[in-house]
């Protein structure tokens, strides 16, 4: 079986997508993925809680080389395993967030933590910035009350990469528990959560691994997780609960789980590994998002956030200073020619986005390129 088939089903019969998805998840998959969810799987079968387990597994080897951590899946989208992390890992007493907030997705973090009536500090260093380290330090050390600290990897709003390594360190050297939220990055940006302390970490199927939607993923300590039963302040979100119920029926999720989106998770899993593991996609997505700025600064378009910032994920530009410039007819014209890109979700600046990650190579971004050039109305 390789990457175009699975189950030994006729890939040939899977159709075309009439697009590609430049966004960053949902993203474009392959047709092996596809290919796995014409079949049908229950819940309680022995050969499909098999398959959960190997997943977990070997989500948790991608994350590190160390035996200290472990694996659950949750139902929903990435932020329902955000909410469900955040939910279960805090103390209902005692516990207080710091949230380092440079875009959309940290500024849901914090959304959150009021939802959950969780006393929270934000550290807002603005959408073009990443953390300031200075500021976080000192707050650390003045404020003990604070128990925890979460951040964004790859903030997708502009698509900055927030250094999680410098703010692991200080984080750790004040002894506070360290939460990152790897929705855009895991599996597509070589890191290790031991090597960087990490306590809590969340992703979702339908990002770097390159599955479909339909349930996320908390990667955490066991230690630390063990202490976190009796935290969760929802009932289907209790992350502990599913855990839990994982370890003890080897693989049984609490409630129904999205079976198909598990099987093509699975497929997706195997195709990382049959295309080098996640250095090897990495490169991939690297050189994607190189030949995409090299291309659209020739046809002069200006990236928004600075290079030595910028991640191989999704790439904000500024929209055209012109008249004539409409962002809907642009995105019609490129969708006609078979790419969907994304809108900008800048607050202050007029911007668009794209994503340079799913089942999308340097061809795919030559033609879109042209695309583009053909696409200029203004």
């Amino acid at each position: 079986m390789d990457g175009n088939s699975s189950d030994n089903f006729d890939v040939n019969l899977v159709p075309d997508n009439p697009y590609l998805l430049l966004t960053p998840g949902p993203l474009s998959t392959s047709k092996g993925v596809r290919a796995v969810m014409f079949r049908d799987w229950c819940t309680w079968d022995d050969d499909y809680n098999s398959i959960v387990q190997e997943i977990r597994k070997e989500l948790v080897e991608i994350a590190t080389n160390r035996g200290e951590y472990t694996c659950v899946l949750m139902q929903g989208s990435g932020t329902f395993s955000v909410e469900s992390a955040i939910g279960t890992m805090m103390p209902k007493e005692g516990g207080k967030l710091l949230v380092l907030v440079n875009g959309a997705y940290g500024a849901r973090i914090v959304e959150i933590a009021k939802y959950l009536n969780i006393p929270c500090i934000v550290h807002n260093s603005g959408e073009l910035d990443p953390p300031d380290l200075e500021r976080l330090e000192d707050t650390l050390k003045n404020d003990t009350n604070i128990t925890h600290v979460a951040v964004v990897h790859c903030e997708t709003t502009t698509g900055i990469l927030n250094p999680i390594e410098d703010i692991g360190r200080i984080v750790k050297g004040y002894e506070k528990k360290f939460f990152v939220d790897a929705m855009s990055s895991f599996g597509g940006i070589p890191f290790d959560v031991g090597t960087l302390s990490i306590d809590f970490l969340v992703s979702s199927a339908n990002k770097c691994i390159q599955g479909v939607p339909g349930f996320g993923f908390i990667i955490a300590k066991v230690e630390e997780f063990q202490k976190c039963a009796g935290n969760a302040r929802s009932l289907s979100l209790d992350a502990y609960a599913q855990w839990e119920e994982m370890e003890r029926n080897r693989g049984k999720w609490r409630f129904t789980s999205p079976t198909h989106t598990v099987r093509a998770f699975k497929q997706a899993l195997k195709e990382l590994r049959d295309e080098g593991g996640v250095n090897a996609r990495y490169n991939r997505y690297k050189e994607n998002h190189k030949i995409l700025v090299e291309g659209m600064e020739s046809l002069g378009f200006k990236t928004v956030i600075k290079k030595e910032w910028q991640s191989p994920i999704i790439t904000s530009f500024y929209s055209p200073n012109a008249e004539k410039y409409d962002f809907k007819k642009f995105y019609a014209l490129l969708k006609s020619k078979g790419f969907v890109i994304y809108p900008g979700k800048l607050t202050a600046i007029d911007a668009f986005r794209i994503g340079n990650i799913g089942h999308i190579f340097p061809e795919d971004i030559k033609r879109l390129l042209k695309a583009i050039e053909e696409s200029i109305f203004w």
